[in-house]
């Protein structure tokens, strides 16, 4: 086996609830700022990595899902997988959904 066929997707996601609790200012004064408040939106990054770098990046507007992940694979991953590659991929269970191994 190459390690050039190797293929490790992972996800990371962000929210705008991702704020600091604190924060600093000159001595003696207030720190003021703003964060968003009650309109929360998330967003997944979702990517393959090969030795040779990332391929088949793809963004969701919300968090991830069975088929989300589903349609990713299928839209974006599989048409860069060549014969005998091996995906790796976390077990949650999003990624366990009917049609990912038959797509892959």
């Amino acid at each position: 086996m190459k390690a050039s066929h190797l293929v490790f997707i992972d996800e990371t996601a962000v929210t705008t609830k991702m704020t600091r609790l604190y924060g600093r200012a000159p001595l003696g004064e207030r720190l003021v700022a703003k964060v968003p408040h009650g309109h929360w939106k998330t967003l997944t990054l979702v990517a393959a990595c090969r030795v040779d770098g990332v391929t088949a990046p793809y963004v969701i507007d919300g968090a991830m899902d069975g088929p989300a992940f589903l349609a990713y694979v299928e839209q974006v991953l599989a048409p860069t997988l060549k014969k005998r590659d091996i995906v790796f991929m976390d077990n949650v269970r999003t990624h366990k959904v009917a049609g990912i191994r038959e797509a892959i």
